[in-house]
């Protein structure tokens, strides 16, 4: 079974490469009735690439929306959703210059052998970062139908490097901080910091990892069908699969390890008649399932690969070890970008697990 589809009741399927004529979604599932136009899916796009910044690649991509079936008069018809944008800003020689030559920390090799060398190179092709256009494409529909619920899903760059934002934001701080800076963090101040120490890094020919913080609010109690579909394990499969995640962790995450059980249980209470956690360090999951607390997961990004500085390859025709230095639009830092990315992959695994327990009808009216 190919890998290229996620989701069991909302299935979206991702096509397209980095350097080929566009990238783009298949968004299966989706409810009959919901509202939905190409203005929907351009919102979201523009807010995955900050404006005007030295923080992320040159390379920019007009990316504009184009929804190809499955609305008609304004409105989703049941059918498949296809939407897709074009690559126009392309600049393939430098990866002709290196093409036997892979790239570290790129899924170069792996590819090369998993696919015959029939892959596209051309800035790492279906592995390219470019990719995350199309998640956020079918996110722009998850978060709609979100939206008809009293769901909603935030994130935010909680470090960039060694500079760390306050981990106490609320909600409201969220929605009116993160996309008013060019690192898409919840407080200003640290934002400053954290661009300082991207374009520091891109200055040495370097670049920066960085950790994203999401957070689902007003999830219901119970959702998720463990085992093997638990809320946890399908919403850390999803966010791996972003183009280089190297880790996921939901609430305390690696720091329950070392603390001891009586400061890690979250104490239950009754708040206003109703059942309540006095803390979360579960993360609002338990047992696979959703606790009705805030959903909080961490999701960690590897630093950019494609640097400036001289690295050590192989030369795969010769068979010799080689020096590489790369030339090309990169970004220094992914996590900018990342930001709206994790958003939208969480936001569509909740609305499969809500179409599949009947939380979200099949039809909106």
């Amino acid at each position: 079974m190919a890998g290229n589809s996620l989701g069991k009741e909302f299935v979206v399927t991702l096509f397209g490469e980095s350097h080929g004529k566009c990238v783009g979604a298949v968004v299966d599932g989706c409810p009959a009735g919901l509202q939905f136009s190409e203005i929907d899916v351009q919102n979201e796009l523009d807010r995955r690439i900050p404006k005007g910044t030295g923080v992320v690649s040159s390379r920019i991509e007009e990316d504009r929306a184009e929804i190809l079936s499955g609305a008609f008069n304004g409105r989703t018809t049941g059918a498949p959703i296809a939407m897709i944008v074009r690559n126009k800003d392309v600049d393939s020689w430098p990866y002709e210059l290196s093409k036997d030559i892979p790239r570290p920390g790129h899924a170069d090799y792996p590819a090369k052998i998993r696919f015959g060398g029939f892959n596209d190179y051309r800035g790492g092709g279906q592995f390219s970062g470019r990719m995350t256009a199309a998640l956020v494409m079918a996110g722009a529909i998850a978060k709609k139908l979100l939206a008809k619920t009293s769901v909603e899903v935030l994130a935010y760059a909680l470090s960039i490097g060694e500079i760390r934002s306050r981990g106490d934001l609320t909600r409201e701080e969220l929605r009116k901080t993160v996309y008013t800076n060019s690192v898409r963090c919840g407080d200003r101040d640290t934002a400053l910091l954290m661009e300082k120490s991207i374009l520091c890094a891109a200055e040495s020919g370097d670049s920066l990892g960085g950790v994203v913080r999401v957070i689902a609010y007003d999830v219901p109690a119970g959702i998720g069908d463990p085992p093997f579909s638990s809320l946890d394990s399908e919403l850390s499969q999803a966010l791996f699969s972003i183009p280089a995640v190297k880790g996921v962790e939901f609430g305390s995450g690696f720091g329950a390890a070392q603390s001891k059980g009586s400061q890690n249980n979250d104490p239950l209470t009754i708040a206003s008649g109703k059942v309540a956690f006095t803390t979360n360090n579960a993360g609002g999951v338990l047992g696979g399932l959703s606790t009705g607390r805030e959903i909080v997961a961490q999701v960690a990004f590897k630093p950019t690969p494609s640097i400036a500085k001289p690295q050590r390859s192989v030369n795969l025709q010769s068979m010799e070890e080689t020096e590489l230095n790369l030339v090309g639009r990169h970004d220094p830092c992914i996590v900018p970008k990342a930001v709206p990315v994790v958003e939208a992959t969480a936001s569509m695994v909740l609305v499969d697990f809500m179409i599949r327990s009947g939380m979200l009808p099949r039809i909106l009216k």
